[in-house]
């Protein structure tokens, strides 16, 4: 296929579905589809480099997740230590801005202390920024954001009149990234799962039964194909081409 390289989207979301079901398929425990959907993020964000997307938000871990059985969130609280331990080097060679949007009160400060380095040591780099959305939810983003402007009115740093919808982005998780273009989900699903509720507002939903560890260049492709024959009237009309 032929992708137009002057529409490509600036900032593609994915929800990462699909790693459970994909270990299941391949008649493995679920870690190895964790596993092997950890690996696959370095292989997106190389492709949504190379295409030219500007910022790659993925939905790694939301904040219902710590439903699920205490040795699968145990393996996902430690697994990404161990991953960016081995490949912190070539992470902060990579030219990613790595960025981390969701709760910090809950997650174990191992976790925590690999989340501060990634983002200190890749602040300066200039290439795609890479938002991990971990322990994410939208619902919390948005009422810690109206949290935040509640204090600042009590304390008579900015009136109720300046409450707009700049300020509530200003007050986001995902304050200083493009707009949002494009939600991927894999796996067959089709619904939002509390992801970037607000951001999502004029961007094109895209799903696809492919499960996140298979989900790789050329499925990246396809969806911003399909991504570039939608007729994006953002409220307005406009001419199907």
């Amino acid at each position: 296929m032929d992708l137009d390289m002057n529409n490509i989207p600036q900032h593609v979301a994915i929800i990462l579905d699909g790693n459970g079901r994909w270990a299941k398929e391949h008649g493995k425990p679920r870690f190895i589809g964790h596993r092997e959907g950890a690996k696959n993020i370095a292989t997106v964000a190389k492709a949504a480099s190379e295409l030219g997307i500007k910022a790659l938000s993925i939905y790694c871990f939301s904040t219902e997740n710590w439903k699920r059985p205490e040795a699968e969130v145990n393996y996902l609280m430690t697994m990404p230590v161990r991953y960016y331990k081995k490949y912190r080097q070539k992470i902060i060679d990579s030219g990613y801005q790595i960025r981390f949007s969701g709760r910090r009160n809950v997650v174990p400060k191992s976790l925590l202390n690999v989340m501060d380095d990634a983002m200190l040591s890749t602040k300066d780099n200039k290439g795609l920024i890479l938002n991990i959305c971990f322990d994410y939810g939208s619902y919390e983003e948005i009422t810690t954001a109206f949290k935040k402007i509640a204090t600042d009115i009590k304390n008579n740093i900015i009136d109720i009149s300046d409450i707009t919808p700049e300020l509530i982005e200003s007050n986001l998780y995902t304050k200083g990234l493009p707009k949002l273009d494009l939600l991927i989900r894999t796996s067959g699903e089709q619904r939002i799962s509390n992801f970037l509720l607000w951001q999502l507002a004029y961007a094109e939903l895209y799903f696809t039964d492919t499960s996140w560890p298979d989900f790789h260049k050329e499925e990246l492709e396809k969806a911003i194909y399909d991504f570039q024959h939608r007729n994006r009237r953002f409220g307005g009309l406009k001419e199907a081409k």
